[in-house]
């Protein structure tokens, strides 16, 4: 596997390697195999469109997916280029619109949560380190991949500009030990991921599905009492992402509960309706139903209990 591993290594870095636009005419390629010949997920993708967006007509949904197949090669490409990419270069492509504020807070003392969901690049804001000061220590959250190999190349891609990944189940724990040391972790969520049936403790409605929404990001923020941002990405151009910093909440232990997972899903539809391309609809986001929830927990004193703890 060590062999396999470094063979991988060596073909994924040389690929990294090439100018961003010569990966662009290798994504325009991409696109008429994955888009065009193979329809990527089209029966996923078509089902998530048509159930989010029932107001837009058949062209505007065709439309809506002809533009995420092709962003989905450009991030695909941009994932490789992320290998080698100078500082200096992601500084450029990868800009944090009101940082100055989530670094004010940094002086303050206090650690920072950050919400996000799989929008634009989201692989591309592990390069949050070079924009904070000292302070403070980048950390994303994770569910390792299925193949240790891939799962430790994109390990190594995404700790490349100092932050640090941690993996789901130990959290908590890690996040803990940092603060005790004196650390200010400064921790991202990518927080539209579905859960598992027994952490279903909230349901709002999103892209108008009842959907089962992941609490994580929010109980870790009370537990820690993080300041927490939002981060509202978006593409100005091909090759360029923006994440504009907007402040959730200062204290979260004084929201009630679930306000902050529920400011975060309006913000994430926000962003998604503007420019829906740029979301990952080939995830199956409502694999789980209500019903589904229901037939797991008939018994209602049991789904009572998992319903609204946090």
């Amino acid at each position: 596997m060590k062999i396999l591993y470094h063979i991988l290594y060596g073909i994924w870095y040389l690929l990294s390697l090439m100018p961003l636009r010569v990966h662009y005419v290798i994504s325009d390629g991409l696109y008429l195999i994955v888009g065009k010949l193979m329809k990527y997920r089209h029966k996923v993708i078509w089902k998530n469109l048509t159930a989010s967006f029932p107001e837009k007509s058949e062209a505007e949904l065709r439309e809506i997916e002809r533009k995420f197949h092709h962003w989905f090669c450009d991030y695909i490409v941009e994932t490789v280029k992320m290998f080698s990419m100078s500082e200096r270069q992601m500084r450029r492509r990868m800009v944090f619109d009101g940082i100055e504020e989530l670094n004010d807070d940094l002086r303050k003392g206090r650690s920072v949560t950050i919400m996000l969901g799989h929008y634009c690049n989201w692989e591309w804001v592990a390069s949050l380190q070079l924009s904070i000061i000292d302070k403070g220590k980048t950390a994303q959250l994770y569910h390792p991949i299925e193949n240790p190999i891939i799962d430790k190349l994109f390990l190594h891609s995404r700790g490349r500009y100092g932050s640090t990944s941690i993996e789901m189940k130990e959290a908590f724990k890690t996040l803990v030990d940092w603060q005790k040391a004196g650390i200010q972790p400064v921790t991202g969520f990518i927080a539209d991921q579905s859960p598992g049936y027994s952490s279903m403790h909230y349901w709002p409605q999103f892209l108008n599905h009842q959907t089962p929404a992941y609490t994580g990001g929010e109980r870790i923020a009370r537990i820690m009492d993080t300041v927490v941002y939002y981060f509202d990405m978006y593409r100005p151009r091909r090759g360029y992402y923006v994440a504009k910093v907007i402040k959730m909440c200062d204290q979260p232990k004084k929201e009630p509960k679930f306000a902050i997972t529920e400011q975060y899903y309006r913000l994430l539809e926000n962003s998604i309706k503007r420019s829906p391309e740029f979301w990952l609809w080939s995830h199956n986001r409502w694999k789980r139903t209500w019903k589904d929830f229901v037939e797991c927990y008939p018994d209602e004193t049991e789904r009572k209990r998992i319903l609204n703890k946090l």
